[in-house]
């Protein structure tokens, strides 16, 4: 399920990499359009004949603005199948996901799956943020499904609807425990923001994502499994890649002063 707001930059490569896929059997991919207005529906419908020719499915949902968690309501009232694979539209999966997430997920225990997380970035900032982040235990060995996470029936049936809330990545993790949640070997490339002053913002709403569920679902919160690094691991890491660290702390301190506030719903680009 990919929902979808003004994608029309992204949209034809992530169902093109969706096609490069080698299996699963049954699919149906799902674009809940939400409250577009670039070409982003008759791209993605544009390219129902070559699902098709896969013996797969492609819907397209032309949905007025809901938000993401109303898309993504939309998109899940319209799949056929139990498991599910919530994907944004500027991700680009590799052929190998997509068959690994089904066999994590062929499992009548709840279960939870993502891949490995390959994170792209333009600018010199970026990529350094980028290389720092993804070394973060929480990123580097959990499973923390940004931009990516896959249920199983089972699973899915852990929660109703979406609510309206910021973060639906956490929101879906934190109703599995450690144990439950599997990293496949595949990988999937996402796009960082660029620039610092838009880091700030995202990182800064992911914060205000946490804390809103820490108020909405404090019990679920306590699988989150998030330790803060340790003063040594970051003192390794500093001595390691300086450039990466600076503007890591750069961009956490930021957020703490409220530099580049802005309230409301962040894009990232």
């Amino acid at each position: 399920m990919i929902p979808a707001n003004n994608e029309e930059r992204y949209i034809h490569a992530c169902l093109s990499a969706l096609l490069a896929s080698e299996g699963p059997g049954a699919l149906q991919v799902i674009v809940a359009a939400n409250g577009c207005t670039d070409q982003t529906v008759s791209l993605a419908m544009a390219r129902g004949a070559a699902f098709s020719g896969r013996g797969w499915r492609l819907d397209v949902l032309d949905l007025p603005a809901l938000g993401k968690m109303g898309a993504l309501n939309a998109g899940d009232a319209a799949a056929t199948y139990p498991a599910r694979v919530y994907l944004d539209a500027d991700v680009v999966v590799s052929p190998l996901l997509l068959a690994q997430l089904a066999e994590a997920l062929d499992d009548e225990r709840p279960r939870y799956a993502s891949g490995q997380p390959h994170v792209t970035a333009q600018g010199w900032l970026s990529r350094a943020f980028a290389r720092f982040w993804i070394q973060v235990p929480f990123v580097a060995d959990g499973v923390p499904g940004f931009g990516l996470f896959a249920v199983n029936g089972a699973g899915r049936a852990r929660w109703d609807s979406f609510p309206d809330i910021i973060s639906d990545d956490t929101y879906v993790r934190v109703h599995f425990s450690p144990d439950e949640r599997i990293k496949v070997p595949a990988s999937y490339d996402w796009p960082l923001v660029e620039g610092f002053d838009t880091l700030v913002r995202v990182r800064r709403r992911q914060d205000q994502g946490v804390a809103e569920l820490e108020r909405l679902i404090p019990d679920k919160m306590t699988n989150e499994g998030k330790d803060a690094p340790s003063s040594g691991w970051l003192m390794r890491r500093a001595l390691a890649d300086p450039a990466a660290f600076a503007v890591y702390a750069a961009v956490k301190l930021a957020v703490r002063l409220g530099w580049a506030r802005q309230d409301g719903w962040v894009r990232g680009r």
